[in-house]
């Protein structure tokens, strides 16, 4: 494998054109809408979402009126089917993704509106800035407990909780300066550092055409973790600022969050960039409405946020509070020792199997709203990290597990890590190598039956296979398992004396099982009769022989 770089003068080169496989960003322009034969209207998703959403708000670049006439008008001869196998007549226009084949792909015609639709949405965009604030307070003032104050009001209580946050957590300069600093540092590395090609998924509503990624999250990974211990160690940024400023820093990347979705959104629509949308502007707008947003045509905002911005917030501020922790005690605990581990592994694996996330279903199809974005900016980097916020706040007598304990979550902590690495790198090996662009790269950790020759699996109408081999012939979210039993050690190694740092299991939990509902309902929709023999061949969904 030829290992290429961005520069070899230390400048990024100037490209001639669009890069071979590329889809250029949609400039502004007017498409029109071809019109389908009618049929008999029956109830739409569309109008299911008017049966439990009051009001509506209006779109301006966006006519709602249109896309939701078009809705009603499509001939859903596929029902929805995103390999676009029909149940009606095979020869009419098929439905792939959301996006009926020739029309206007900024409408989605096979709109389903996940996590309650706009309300829901709403809520989620309030309460969730929200709780992280609240559970930062309880972290910070109550010794890692519910914020409580019996002798007060209800509105006493409101006010007293935004005094400690505009007091302790204000998003001050400083804090601006070290969010987006890291931010920019992170952009620049992902355009000189080197790395490697990956081709994503053919985009039906461009005619098959793949993008093309530039992977190189590994170099820029161990480069961060470099140039984070010659500032802390020549005194220019100690580590530890970031676990001293976290309350800043969170509220930072919170406000970051919302401006960042904002800018993505108006952008997008005054562009005429906008994807599969539905009409409901908020829903919109938590969903995103860019399903390939690129600067400079090839910093691509999605493989840039999902990949780097979290999992690298993420471990440096378990190294940040390792750096504190060694400062006032002289020694790192096994604990924050564990937690380390577990962030650094996380981080790194993102980083090395980068080029497989190219063909995953958030770059495939998932657009760059506020889902994504806050999701990455703020959400997974200063909530998931609540384990690290504990154990940087108290001291080890506090949370001290045993020798034994701990020679025991470190094994079976390493033992999951083996077969959730080696389960997604069998599962990503076998779609790429049945693409043809598979690449073997040697990064580290390099681990035994990362792949698996000659698969058995299941092929599909749509041309995709079933992988029912290696770890998939055992349960059909085993990595998800595995992922869940890394949520439930974080939340463990704390001990049992403060509920947030249990936060993340328990949303985790939730999320993962969604989201796995999510992908059976989408697959059985997709795949037909070949998802019905999956289900016999692999039974099992998380735990083999359990559940």
């Amino acid at each position: 494998m030829t290992i290429t770089t961005r520069s070899q003068t230390g400048k990024t080169p100037r490209k001639s054109g669009i890069p071979d496989g590329f889809v250029e960003t949609p400039g502004r322009q007017r498409r029109s809408r071809k019109s389908g034969a009618s049929t008999e209207r029956s109830s739409s998703p569309l109008e299911e979402e008017d049966a439990h959403t009051t009001g509506r708000d209006p779109i301006v670049a966006v006519q709602a009126s249109e896309m939701k006439q078009a809705q009603r008008d499509l001939v859903k001869t596929a029902n929805g089917h995103a390999n676009g196998h029909a149940n009606g007549n095979p020869k009419g226009p098929r439905i792939i993704d959301g996006w009926l084949e020739g029309s206007d792909p900024k409408i989605d015609h096979n709109p389903h509106f996940d996590f309650g639709g706009s309300f829901g949405t709403t809520g989620m965009m309030i309460g969730f800035p929200l709780l992280m604030w609240y559970m930062w307070i309880g972290a910070t003032y109550y010794d890692g407990k519910f914020p409580s104050e019996p002798d007060m009001s209800w509105s006493e209580f409101g006010k007293h909780l935004f005094h400690l946050a505009y007091t302790g957590a204000f998003p001050h300069l400083k804090a601006w300066t070290i969010y987006w600093t890291f931010l920019i540092a992170q952009a620049v590395l992902y355009m000189t550092m080197p790395g490697v090609y990956s081709t994503g998924k053919p985009l039906p509503h461009e005619g098959g055409k793949q993008l093309r990624y530039y992977c190189n999250g590994v170099y820029s990974f161990y480069f961060t973790i470099l140039m984070a211990g010659v500032l802390h160690f020549t005194d220019l940024f100690k580590l530890y600022t970031l676990i001293d400023e976290f309350g800043p820093l969170m509220s930072v990347a919170i406000c970051s969050g919302f401006l960042v979705s904002i800018v993505a959104y108006a952008s997008a629509l005054y562009r005429g960039a906008q994807h599969r949308m539905t009409g409901y502007h908020i829903y919109d707008f938590f969903m995103g409405a860019e399903l390939n947003p690129r600067m400079f045509g090839w910093l691509d905002f999605k493989m840039f946020f999902e990949v780097r911005l979290p999992w690298f917030i993420l471990f440096l501020i378990t190294l940040s509070a390792a750096a504190r922790q060694y400062e006032v005690y002289g020694y790192v605990t096994g604990e924050v020792g564990f937690l380390l581990m577990a962030h650094f592994l996380y981080a790194n694996a993102c980083c090395k199997g980068e080029e497989m996330i190219c063909i995953t279903w958030d770059m495939y199809y998932e657009k760059w709203g506020f889902m994504l974005i806050f999701w990455n900016l703020a959400g997974v980097p200063l909530s998931y990290c609540h384990c690290t916020v504990y154990l940087a706040n108290h001291d080890p007598s506090v949370y001290r597990w045993s020798k034994p304990v701990l020679v025991f979550l470190y094994a079976s902590y390493l033992f999951a890590y083996w077969a959730w690495d080696t389960s997604n790198s069998q599962k990503n090996m076998f779609r790429a190598t049945e693409r043809g662009y598979a690449q073997d790269r040697k990064t580290f950790p390099q681990l035994p039956w990362k792949s698996i020759p000659n698969a058995q699996h299941i092929k599909t109408e749509s041309g995709d296979s079933l992988l029912v081999d290696g770890w998939y012939k055992y349960a059909r979210k085993i990595h998800y398992t595995c992922d869940l039993y890394f949520a439930f050690c974080w939340g463990l190694i704390t001990g049992f004396n403060s509920p947030f740092p249990w936060f993340y299991p328990l949303f985790f939990s939730v999320m993962i099982v969604h989201r796995a509902y999510r992908d059976i309902q989408r697959c059985r929709e997709k795949y037909g009769d070949a998802w019905v023999e999956y289900e016999k061949r692999v039974p099992y969904l998380f735990i083999p022989y359990v559940i």
